[in-house]
């Protein structure tokens, strides 16, 4: 298969679809960590989506604003009124900026002129969910723990053309409160920090080699409906 992979810069997903023998390349705004000659620095609206692929994979595409827990800082009660807090050192035509960048890159992956087609997103607030087009499902949510990952990141995929994920390794997950209980929070207890947003976006080895099988698997299956 020709498999995209968008808004990666770390290889991780890259790298676990062409263990499989696929035609893969990455692309982010951003160089490939691992130097990869497939990679390729765009912003994946400017036509890479029209080059023949088979399946798209959005990796980390901006959703801070268009997730539920960064509704706050868009509006206040009711829909797009003042909020009552905004991030230290940023404005409301910040907080709508980034907004207006995340509609846009989501809306056009999603309706790309690819068969199949997955993007890693939290559920999305209400006014995220207003911008998005018809009929779009909500996302499956799944666990690193999952797929032999010991760890806790609540990963949304909203799947066009593509089953839903199945766990492969699953974990049985720590005593609540223990050390390594916290050790499988890391993500979540990450300290403030530059690198902090591009670690916690980090994609899951298990959980994308388990991507890679089942979602190349089902390249000669029928579509779903």
């Amino acid at each position: 298969m020709r498999v995209l992979i968008g808004c990666e810069t770390s290889g991780i997903a890259r790298r676990a679809f062409a263990e499989l023998g696929n035609d893969v390349w990455s692309c982010d705004l951003e160089p490939a960590e691992d130097r990869s000659n497939r990679h390729i620095v765009c912003d994946i609206r400017d036509g890479i989506l029209l080059e023949g692929w088979d399946l798209l994979a959005v990796m980390h595409p901006p959703c801070t604003r268009l997730c539920r827990s960064g509704r706050r800082w868009m509006s206040g009660p009711g829909k797009w009124t003042q909020p009552k807090q905004l991030p230290r050192g940023r404005t409301w035509d910040d907080m709508k900026a980034e907004f207006e960048l995340g509609v846009s890159v989501f809306t056009t992956c999603w309706t790309a002129p690819i068969p199949r087609v997955a993007i890693e997103n939290p559920e999305m607030n209400d006014l995220a969910k207003d911008r998005m087009p018809s009929g779009l499902p909500k996302p499956q949510m799944v666990q690193p723990f999952w797929f032999g990952e010991p760890a806790y990141k609540a990963t949304g995929w909203y799947l066009r053309g593509l089953q839903p994920l199945k766990e492969t390794q699953r974990l049985p997950e720590p005593k609540h409160g223990s050390d390594e209980w916290k050790r499988w929070n890391a993500v979540h207890r990450m300290p403030p920090g530059p690198d902090r947003g591009r670690l916690r976006s980090r994609s899951f080895k298990g959980m994308m080699q388990a991507a890679a099988r089942q979602w190349t698997g089902e390249s000669t299956a029928p579509l779903p409906a």
